[in-house]
């Protein structure tokens, strides 16, 4: 027997107009996910605010969403990076605490202590440090892809710029966070 496929985010979006049980459905599928990434960058004081903050914005648009697009996480990242434009001075800030810091913030999951040691290996401060410096447009590409774990095409989708201009803000962060952090680079 086979498991019955599972509906699509554009389906569920459908639905959410009328039915609440649905938009409960697509929290659950991105809400986990979504907060680690916006933890990620801004801390857990304020992730909670940004990912409710991004969940008002998404229930607000429902009649606006392209139903042509069946998964919604590029829509959800787009709204969640916009309510990360509001929160950046505490985004900064956390960079320049992390940089000044000795040791990382507590992360809750073990498999995210693990990702965190492993990809900031030896980088510690100077990682923040060098996060802070970049431009936010560098930055928001470049932690979509490594944090968000995000395709190109799907940074392009999330910040409606080509990806073109993904490739260059990428290779420009990229070429940034290596003068930055020399030999510690993760």
């Amino acid at each position: 027997m086979r498991a019955a496929p599972e509906v699509a985010d554009a389906d569920l979006i459908l639905a959410a107009r009328h039915d609440d049980d649905a938009f409960a459905t697509l929290y659950d599928r991105h809400a986990i996910q979504l907060y680690r990434y916006v933890c990620r960058r801004v801390g857990p004081e304020v992730a909670d605010d940004v990912v409710a903050e991004t969940f008002l914005a998404m229930f607000r648009g429902l009649e606006r969403y392209d139903t042509s697009r069946p998964d919604a996480r590029a829509w959800l990242y787009a709204i969640a990076t916009k309510e990360l434009a509001r929160h950046h001075r505490t985004e900064r800030a956390r960079y320049r605490t992390l940089a000044r810091a000795a040791s990382e913030p507590a992360v809750t999951e073990f498999a995210e202590r693990v990702d965190g040691y492993v990809s900031a290996a030896g980088a510690g401060r100077s990682l923040a440090k060098a996060l802070a410096r970049l431009a936010r447009r560098d930055r928001d590409v470049l932690l979509l892809i490594a944090w968000g774990e995000m395709s190109y095409e799907e940074v392009a989708g999330v910040l409606s710029i080509p990806v073109g201009t993904v490739r260059s803000r990428l290779n420009r962060a990229r070429r940034k966070m290596r003068d930055a952090l020399g030999e510690v680079m993760p």
